[in-house]
């Protein structure tokens, strides 16, 4: 191996490679490592956008509900040491005591208090490991993963910095999970147009 090869193979990935990635690709850095993947599927647009409007209108906007909460799609986070990791959920919530204003920045550098992956051929494996040991890193204290193959819904919450599973839902079961069990809403309004059931604001 040359000393031009060596370079390149122990060279950490940096913001730089992410900003030069393909627009078709989602760029993610992870322990120095460069992982790109395509856009999300329509399945699963369609689960992450569905999951999104369901907590955003009551927990986001207040429409109905509690508010107190940023609920954003697909942001970039820089976590950990100089935020070299660069990760890039398909949704996140912040409480708004966690993060007062937001920020006016083209990535966040405070780690939210929800997350939400849901799981994709390409990107399983990355967001059930690294993603995930960094989400209990940085102390988000509840992640969900949300399968459009499977069906299923699993939420988790994190304890003592260890990830402990809530539930798993699957079929048309109600979601009403922590930290958004004010509201209730059908698992299979995710991936069908079957809406009957659904409530809008505080449990049926």
């Amino acid at each position: 191996m040359t000393a031009q090869a060596r370079r390149r193979e122990t060279r950490q990935a940096t913001y730089q490679d992410v900003l030069d990635a393909p627009p078709h690709r989602v760029a993610e850095v992870i322990a120095g490592t460069l992982h790109t993947h395509p856009r999300p599927s329509a399945r699963h647009a369609r689960a992450s956008s569905g999951i999104g409007a369901r907590i955003a209108t009551p927990f986001d906007f207040g429409d109905d509900g509690p508010g107190g909460w940023w609920i954003i799609f697909e942001p970039e986070l820089h976590l950990g040491s100089e935020g070299k990791d660069i990760i890039v959920p398909d949704l996140a919530g912040w409480r708004r005591e966690t993060m007062p204003e937001y920020p006016d920045a083209v990535y966040f550098t405070i780690a939210p208090d929800w997350v939400c992956e849901v799981l994709s051929p390409s990107t399983r494996q990355l967001d059930l490991g690294h993603k995930r040991a960094i989400y209990a890193r940085e102390g988000v204290g509840h992640l969900w993963f949300v399968d459009p193959g499977a069906q299923t819904l699993e939420a988790f919450e994190l304890r003592d910095g260890q990830w402990m599973l809530i539930d798993t839902l699957f079929g048309d079961a109600p979601v009403s999970l922590s930290p958004f069990d004010a509201i209730t809403f059908p698992l299979n309004a995710l991936w069908s147009e079957v809406t009957t059931g659904a409530t809008r604001g505080g449990k049926p």
